[in-house]
């Protein structure tokens, strides 16, 4: 399977869609059930354990995205409990969490597409 700028551009997409479920929970819309905080249950968490890791298995870069992963996926799981007990505007606030966490990730998946792109899929 090649690797190519619309892989990762679809990547960001997949991001997008956590926080926009996530947000659905902290607005009411759905319940949160445990698939969306599992990095299993997850499409980008899907995605880097079976397109990503296996291609780019010693780079560092894919160290970093799952690390980012697991906080953003860490503090949605956080801000779903908080929404839970009744802290509803506290937890809206912490989608700003959410932004940074998933613009670290977007940028650390940037630089691994830039490189795939310079050196091939191998890189």
């Amino acid at each position: 399977m090649d690797v190519n700028t619309l892989d990762f551009q679809q990547a960001r997409i997949k991001q997008i869609l956590f926080k926009s479920q996530l947000r659905s929970v902290l607005y009411g819309v759905r319940e949160a059930d445990e698939a969306l905080f599992a990095p299993q249950g997850n499409a980008l968490g899907q995605w880097l354990s079976s397109v990503i890791k296996p291609k780019f298995p010693l780079r560092p870069e894919v160290r970093e995205a799952e690390r980012l992963l697991h906080d953003m996926l860490g503090t949605g799981r956080e801000l779903a409990a908080q929404y839970r007990r009744g802290q509803i505007d506290e937890a809206r606030r912490g989608l700003t969490r959410i932004d940074r966490i998933g613009e670290q990730l977007v940028s650390v998946l940037h630089k691994l597409g830039q490189e795939a792109g310079r050196f091939g899929a191998a890189a």
